[in-house]
């Protein structure tokens, strides 16, 4: 045993959020409350990701059964053992409830601080859980496994890049039409499909390109014919270099409410199917709601996820005036609506997928969605990693972040962060003060 080991007790909503939470604590004691294994229970039959977790935990842990005992601890490869802990209602502090979960969790931790020599910590994706804890003197955490680290003022990967550079080495690249990357004289690292822009000390001069290779390249302003759109910022020019891009399966954009996320991606998505190169766009996004629940929606899966499209439509609605387009691209199958609990297991070739609203994803579902594209398919998340519906993920751990932090080295993939709201000044001005 390791003289750093520590216990630590795992809440329901970890083993929901991440299946594989249940062996990532190698070298450690992993305990599970008996009272998880019935909630656990409860989301066993449940369609999607948390009804896959809990199904996964549950055969996991009857696997172990053929290793040893559960109640004594069962080690993994690891180093880790894991333990199934009965409830110590007596051990409820004073005050709360003993037939309440959380509590009943509690409870276990309060009984194995009393005998156990190493540090107990309860991992939980519940905040009010953390808080609860902290004020009972329990130490807890949150699971940071996927969430993104970021150093000192970094505010995560924006997909862009501004240097100063003498005016000699503006002149070179409008000249070659290229500029190696070793030509600069930048402190921070660059990476694949980052865009540039480059800026002069001692005059006006500048310009836009995008790392490929070895080498920054111009940005093609060709494609704005043939889309018909006109982008009104540098970050827009970025996002349509990005979506029209075939070499760059994996589009991310961010960007504050208004920013042309969505319509920039729907008419990138028009003009690749009326150029043939793709098939179909597929539409799907998650379905967490903003406040209170309406309930069950009635009629087919069309209708049922009509609501959740009321903001494509717009921009069907602002593109051509009308919604008649979109009715039309519906009915000869151009255009698919794909609600994400029912992806698993379907591959989209020869598509234009638009994951919208993206940052209420954890990692785990866009990986299920990501994992999905076939040959001669582009898959484009979106999303407003300030605009989170979704409980226990925030702005460092939600899917969209971390699949921007995690490609950006990659050839196949590109980020932008919209920066600028072009709905109206009133939508900009809200975003920004409230």
């Amino acid at each position: 045993m390791t003289i750093n080991r520590k216990t630590f007790i795992l809440d329901t909503s970890v083993l929901l959020y991440d299946k594989n939470s249940i062996h990532s604590f190698p070298e450690n004691d992993a305990i599970i409350p008996l009272v998880v294994l019935d909630e656990l229970d409860a989301f066993k039959e449940k369609s999607g990701i948390l009804g896959e977790n809990a199904r996964y935990v549950n055969r996991f842990l009857d696997d172990l059964r053929s290793i040893g005992n559960l109640h004594e601890g069962v080690s993994l490869k690891n180093g880790q053992n894991i333990r199934v802990e009965i409830n110590h209602c007596k051990n409820v502090p004073s005050g709360l409830d003993p037939s309440l979960p959380d509590n009943r969790i509690i409870a276990v931790a309060n009984e194995l601080s009393k005998i156990s020599k190493q540090k107990v910590i309860v991992i939980t994706k519940d905040i009010n859980f953390r808080v609860k804890c902290d004020a009972l003197e329990i130490h807890a955490e949150d699971y940071y496994k996927d969430r993104i680290l970021l150093e000192g003022d970094n505010n995560g990967y924006s997909g862009q890049q501004t240097i100063f550079v003498s005016e000699n080495t503006i002149d070179i690249f409008h000249k070659n039409g290229k500029l190696p990357i070793s030509e600069l004289k930048c402190e921070s690292k660059l990476y694949q499909n980052q865009y540039i822009v480059a800026k002069s000390n001692n005059s006006s001069s500048s310009f836009l390109g995008v790392i490929n290779g070895k080498y920054i390249i111009p940005i093609s302003h060709d494609i704005w014919e043939t889309i018909d759109v006109r982008p009104r910022n540098k970050e827009q020019k970025f996002a349509l270099d990005l979506l029209t891009n075939d070499d760059i399966p994996l589009v991310s954009i961010t960007g504050i409410a208004g920013s042309g996320k969505t319509f920039l991606a729907l008419m990138c998505g028009l003009s690749g199917l009326n150029q043939k190169k793709y098939e179909r766009i597929v539409i799907t996004r998650s379905m967490q709601a903003v406040g209170k629940e309406i309930g069950f929606l009635p009629g087919n899966i069309r209708e049922k996820m009509d609501p959740w499209l009321a903001p494509v439509m717009d921009n069907f609605r602002h593109a051509f005036k009308d919604v008649t387009y979109f009715e039309l691209m519906i009915d000869k199958g151009k255009i698919e609506i794909a609600p994400m609990s029912f992806i698993r297991g379907r591959t989209f070739s020869n598509s234009f997928l638009i994951v919208d609203e993206s940052q209420n994803s954890t990692i785990h579902e866009l990986k299920t969605v990501i994992t999905r594209i076939g040959e001669g398919s582009k898959i484009v998340l979106l999303g407003d990693i300030e605009q989170i519906d979704t409980p226990y993920i925030d702005s460092l751990s939600n899917g969209l972040t971390i699949v921007a932090e995690k490609f950006k080295c990659e050839k196949l993939a590109g980020h932008i962060t919209l920066v600028k709201g072009e709905r109206s000044s009133l939508a900009t001005l809200a975003s920004k003060i409230i």
